[in-house]
């Protein structure tokens, strides 16, 4: 069985995620206190028309919550092979949230109502958990499709002992991605936005990859951050690494990042490992 407790930050997309996860076969439940959990899951490990489970759980369970790494550790003892994703945002984009669907935060009384306060008690409530979580989400910068992208990409297939690597582009100027294992910055390479015939269209297009790839320090480039990679992913494999997120960042996120992303993608397909792709912000204006 395949079993996931999806927990995170109020705000971060905990309920988008959990309707990517019931959408994919996942038997989802909302809001369970953790100490319901390990029976749960025996019931659930018992009933062979259940395979694939997703609970739930945050700080709207208020003391209830803290004792969730106590049932990991009972899920552990019982032989379930339980997996944590960890969801979060950052500390303005969470505060931006919150005033615009003028929720109440679940820490709000206690943080006498001021918001910025109560994520920082919860970012601070939470650190051990998100330190121990198998998977981790940053959604600050994502819209809902691209999240629910993400969490489909983690769960639609078996794990196994290859690695899923997620192979990324965006933009300096919207924002590094937070959950990024590696980054490199590519605006050091010439820039198809100057060129008026290839400004509107991305990396995607044949003509802006055969304008990137035409310089010597491009190829060059290339050549160095494959070495790299192929270098490190073995090593990421052995330390029990189930998914490695590589992404590349030029200006906008929409040509030379793009290129590199494609490229890196078709480098590690040749060699027969899982990737999944991701534009972030190549169709951003």
């Amino acid at each position: 069985m395949e079993f996931v407790i999806v927990t995170g930050l109020s705000g971060s997309g905990k309920s988008s995620a959990v309707k990517v996860l019931e959408d994919i076969g996942y038997f989802c439940i909302d809001n369970m206190p953790p100490q319901l959990i390990p029976d749960f899951a025996a019931m659930c490990n018992e009933n062979n028309e259940i395979s694939k489970v997703a609970i739930v759980t945050d700080i709207r369970g208020g003391a209830m919550f803290f004792k969730l790494e106590d049932s990991i550790t009972k899920l552990h003892l019982r032989g379930i092979d339980v997996k944590v994703l960890f969801l979060e945002a950052s500390r303005e984009v969470l505060i931006k949230r919150y005033k615009e669907t003028r929720r109440k935060h679940p820490l709000d009384e206690a943080s006498g109502g001021d918001i910025g306060k109560a994520v920082d008690a919860e970012m601070e409530l939470l650190g051990n958990i998100r330190e121990n979580a198998e998977y981790i989400v940053d959604s600050s910068l994502l819209s809902t499709g691209q999240l629910k992208e993400q969490i489909a990409g983690l769960f639609l297939e078996k794990a196994s002992d290859a690695m899923m690597v997620s192979c990324m582009s965006f933009g300096f100027k919207y924002g590094a991605p937070g959950e990024a294992d590696l980054v490199f910055d590519v605006r050091c390479l010439p820039n198809p936005f100057y060129i008026p015939e290839l400004k509107e269209k991305t990396g995607l297009d044949k003509e802006v990859r055969d304008y990137v790839m035409s310089f010597p320090q491009s190829a060059t480039l290339r050549d160095k951050l494959f070495d790299l990679i192929d270098f490190l992913i073995p090593h990421y494999v052995s330390e029990g690494k189930s998914r490695l997120v590589i992404a590349f960042g030029c200006t906008g996120g929409k040509h030379r990042s793009v290129t590199f992303a494609e490229l890196t993608a078709a480098h590690l397909r040749r060699k027969e490992l899982k990737v999944r792709m991701l534009h972030r912000d190549a169709a951003k204006k």
